[in-house]
């Protein structure tokens, strides 16, 4: 199933410049594999060493962070839209 994973800004270098990319999984989990295996780097960024998603990285599908539902592994549609979304410090 092809899923259109958006990449943000300051991850773009790893996608080669695009600001999204489609790519094949039944799973979010699935999916950000997937986002490694065709830009390498990205797992570095998105998991920790246990291979869960870091604390400050959020992952939508549509509009809902997948924390809130099966995490990583929360099933995945064709033409459904995963966002990553990099938490931002400010003051």
């Amino acid at each position: 199933m092809s899923v259109t994973v958006r990449i943000p800004t300051q991850l773009r270098p790893l996608a080669g410049g695009a600001g999204e990319v489609a790519l094949d999984g039944t799973t979010v989990g699935e999916v950000l594999k997937a986002l490694d295996g065709a830009h390498p780097g990205f797992a570095d960024r998105l998991f920790d060493d246990d291979g869960a998603l870091r604390r400050f990285v959020n992952v939508f599908l549509a509009d809902e962070d997948v924390r809130f539902l099966q995490g990583l592994e929360t099933p995945v549609g064709e033409g459904q839209t995963l966002s990553i979304v990099p938490a931002v410090a400010g003051g």
